[in-house]
This record gives structure tokens, C-alpha cells and sequence, in this order.
């Protein structure tokens, strides 16, 4: 395999992260598959050398010696000489999942590490699934936590869970706004704006970009979120948030990742995957996709910059997306 091996190895590809599996195992366990198959190819012949070896002349019946020149192999680069040929590899994780999280997790290979970087300057959304529970409250948000409080949710509909999803929507939008500095009153701007095509020029607190009820059969709910900016723990607050918006309680009983950037759940490679041969292909099919949604991104990244309106001075100052300020805007809009 070698050098050739190596050189198909440069690039992104995406990985489905199991729930209980931290990232860092997640990648050193793929660095591991990737050197097992990198080591495992066939050895070259080994170069041959002269050698002059003394031994007894041929056809002479004395016990006379002379040198004779031989060809022999040359052992320093052989395997067992020097050990395997390929000992560690350069490895990046995109955005990361913490330890509970399941789905979509990117990694990239030596020169792809750089497009890693690309991504996160691109800003893109990302999409969960996110389930809840109605009824209880823990100290961490999650359904295992230390229980904190418990409460009844009969009085919950699908429609009053609609009514405060729309709102969470529409104060992150407005945040969007804020963040990415755009001058509305331009029509390109307008037109970004209308698109959905607008992004923050920073980092910002989490934005929603889109939420939505899946399916709905209380005490259980799940969500579909879209957004950027995010943390696991976040999309866990999220829930306990909205339990309390419903007059109730709710925590987290699973946060799942389905979409980062322009790679999805049918791209992502299950554990049974993570070998050389599946990776390099992965690779290589995702290669023309990610050059060109990273260019076409980080050129939407460049107009939106040119769009900013005159006040703007590069620093994060602006209103806060936080709950608290949606909770309070739903309130104003009555």
C-alpha cells in the first residue's frame, strides 16, 4: 500500500458516532484501522547488494578459500528489521459530539485537516433530532441525571408545544440577523436574508435556524433542530427550556446529529466501516463535494462581509439569543 496508500488518505470523511463513545476514542480507533492497513500490504523484494564472501574454490580438491562475489538481500528495511513502516497519522476532528451524542461526526486526514478549518469558518448549520421527556427535571438535563423536580403535563397539547417552537424560531432568526450585521434595507441583503442564505460573520451563542415537532405522544416529544454555534449541552437546556415555557417540566433522553455541513447520516461510516479501503473510498466520492460547497460557502461568507452595514466594527456586542430573551420576546408578541 505505502506512499500510494497514503496519498488517498488526504481529505474529509464522516464517521457515525455511537451514543457512549467519546470522540477522542472514536479517532484514535480509526488511526488505529488505517495504520493496521497501511502496515498490512506485501513488503517490497528487499535491494540486493554485493557481497564478497570467502569460500572454498571450486573444482580444487585443496582446502583453499577465495572471495567470491554474491548478490544478497539487503535486511535494514525489512519489516522485522525496522518495524512497521507506518507508525502514526495526522488526524482532526471537526465538530465534535460529547460522550452521550450519537451521529454525524467529521474527521479529516493530514492535508484535509486544513478543510476542517474551512468548515468551521464557513459557519454552517447543522441538523439533530432531539428527544424529550415531559415530567421531570435533572441537574444536568438529561433523562439519567439527579432528579430534580417532578411535575404533571396533562394540560400539554401539540399546539401549545407549536406555538412556543415558533417563537424560539423567530427570536433566533431576528439574533441571525443581529449577528451576521447585514444592512436589510440593501437588496442583496434582502435577498440573502429571504434565502436563508445569511450567516454570522463570528462566533455567536447557539442560533436556531429552524425547529420543528416530529412527533408528538406525551410525555415524549421529538424535535428537528437546525442551527449553528451549538453544544450537546445546549440542545439539553433547550428542552428543559421549553418544559418550563409549557408550564411543566422536560429533560434530554437523546441528542442524535443527522447533518454537518453538506454530510449527512447516509455518508457516515458505521464501526464495521472504519477500515483503509472504506475510508479511502469515502474520501474520494466526498472530495468534489466538499471542495465545491467550501468554495461556494466561503465566497457566501465573503459577499455577506461586503454586505455588513456601515456600524459595524468586527466585535460581538448585540442582543442575545438566550432563552431568557426568547421567553420574554414570546411574551411581547403576545
Amino acid at each position: 500500500m505505502g506512499a500510494a496508500g497514503v496519498a488517498r488518505l488526504h481529505g474529509l470523511f464522516a464517521t457515525y458516532k455511537p451514543p457512549g463513545l467519546h470522540w477522542k476514542h472514536l479517532r484514535d480507533t480509526v488511526e488505529l484501522q488505517l495504520l493496521k492497513g497501511l502496515n498490512a500490504g506485501k513488503p517490497p523484494a528487499p535491494e540486493q547488494r554485493v557481497r564478497f564472501l570467502l569460500g572454498p574454490v571450486e573444482g580444487s580438491e585443496d582446502k583453499e578459500l577465495t572471495l567470491t562475489a554474491t548478490s544478497v538481500p539487503t535486511l535494514t528495511n525489512h519489516p522485522l528489521v525496522r518495524g512497521p513502516a507506518f507508525t502514526s497519522l495526522k488526524i482532526g476532528v471537526g465538530h465534535r459530539l460529547d460522550a452521550q451524542a450519537s451521529g454525524v461526526l467529521v474527521l479529516g486526514v493530514g492535508q484535509g485537516r486544513s478543510l476542517l478549518t474551512d468548515m468551521y469558518n464557513a459557519h454552517l448549520t447543522k441538523d439533530y433530532t432531539v428527544r424529550g421527556l415531559l415530567g421531570k427535571a435533572t441537574d444536568d438535563f438529561r433523562e439519567d441525571g439527579r432528579l430534580v423536580e417532578k411535575t404533571t403535563y396533562d394540560h400539554v397539547t401539540r399546539e401549545k408545544l407549536d406555538r412556543i417552537l415558533a417563537v424560539i424560531q423567530g427570536s433566533h432568526q431576528k439574533a441571525l440577523v443581529t449577528y451576521s450585521n447585514l444592512d436589510l434595507q440593501t437588496q442583496e441583503a434582502y435577498e440573502m436574508a429571504v434565502k436563508g442564505l445569511i450567516r454570522p460573520m463570528n462566533k455567536s451563542p447557539m442560533l436556531i435556524t429552524g425547529i420543528r415537532c416530529l412527533h408528538f405522544a406525551p410525555p415524549e416529544f421529538l424535535l428537528e433542530v437546525q442551527c449553528m454555534h451549538e453544544t450537546q449541552k445546549q440542545l439539553r437546556r433547550l428542552v428543559h427550556e421549553i418544559g418550563l415555557e409549557l408550564k411543566t417540566t422536560a429533560v434530554c433522553s437523546h441528542v442524535r446529529r443527522t447533518r454537518d455541513g453538506f454530510f449527512t447520516l447516509d455518508d457516515a461510516l458505521l464501526r464495521t466501516q472504519w477500515d483503509l479501503h472504506s475510508i479511502q473510498d469515502a474520501i474520494q466520492v466526498a472530495a468534489p463535494r466538499v471542495a465545491a460547497e467550501l468554495e461556494k460557502n466561503l465566497r457566501l461568507g465573503l459577499g455577506t462581509q461586503q454586505l455588513h452595514s456601515p456600524g459595524w466594527h468586527g466585535d460581538n456586542e448585540g442582543p442575545s439569543p438566550a432563552l431568557e430573551g426568547w421567553a420574554a420576546g414570546g411574551a411581547a408578541g403576545g
